[in-house]
């Protein structure tokens, strides 16, 4: 250990500080040096990453936010929801197959299919089952009947199941994780991905980088990556140049 490590280590109080500031929502998370990183940006992620947030001004979601009971109305929310600017890189990128590792109430990839070309379609994979996905309120009838938004009740961090979709995710050309955040389950995904040999180029999107478990895993991600929390979600944003074959 490093001596600015052992230093650092004794300054770290015991017990969580109280949070200088109240919030509706509060997390407590880390910075780090960028110097050191494992990675940094890529020419392409920067421009992708600007022509995103240059649409995302543009992009209203108010008939998904009056889907919501009561607010805070998350899809109007920009900065600091990543509503619209998922939308915004749907709109950029214009892939084909997009992928969505945790569906929660379908409010996410709604918002994608806003900006989705009409020839591609948007599969979303949660452990949850339709019927409880649907109880939300969220995902109508009409947003399934054109089968550009299938839902998928599978856990992908199974090999087994992994394996079974892989023809499905090797053309993905956009990959949503938005998963347990539990230090665990996104590992595993990152894991199962290097095992692909993709047909087109994915551009990976995570979610949540900035909470505590999640520092780790996004601090070692050793392919071109960018930390867009500031256009996305405060909980954090980051994008991943991933390569179309990876080494496992």
């Amino acid at each position: 250990m490093s001596a600015m490590s052992t230093m650092f280590k004794k300054r770290l109080p015991r017990v969580r500080p109280a949070p200088p500031v109240q919030a509706r929502h509060m997390e407590y998370s880390m910075l780090f040096s960028a110097d050191d990183d494992a990675a940094q940006p890529s020419p392409y992620l920067i421009s992708v990453a600007v022509n995103a947030i240059q649409r995302a001004q543009t992009i209203a979601l108010e008939h998904l936010s009056a889907r919501l009971p009561q607010p805070p109305y998350y899809p109007d929310i920009w900065p600091g929801e990543h509503y619209k600017l998922l939308a915004g890189l749907i709109a950029t990128l214009q892939p084909k197959v997009v992928i969505e590792i945790g569906t929660a109430t379908g409010l996410s990839a709604l918002a994608m299919k806003q900006t989705l070309a009409d020839d591609a379609k948007i599969v979303t994979f949660d452990v949850l089952d339709l019927p409880t996905i649907r109880a939300s309120g969220i995902v109508h009838d009409e947003d399934l009947s054109d089968g550009r938004l299938v839902i998928h009740t599978d856990d992908l961090t199974q090999p087994a199941v992994f394996s079974k979709h892989d023809a499905l995710i090797q053309e993905a050309g956009f990959i949503f994780i938005d998963a347990a955040k539990d230090g665990v389950m996104e590992q595993t995904l990152l894991d199962l991905l290097r095992t692909v040999s993709f047909r087109v180029k994915p551009l990976v999107v995570f979610d949540d980088i900035r909470l505590w478990k999640m520092l780790k895993i996004w601090r070692n991600v050793s392919f071109p990556k960018l930390d867009l929390t500031s256009f996305g979600h405060y909980t954090g944003t980051g994008l991943i140049d991933w390569p179309m074959t990876a080494t496992p």
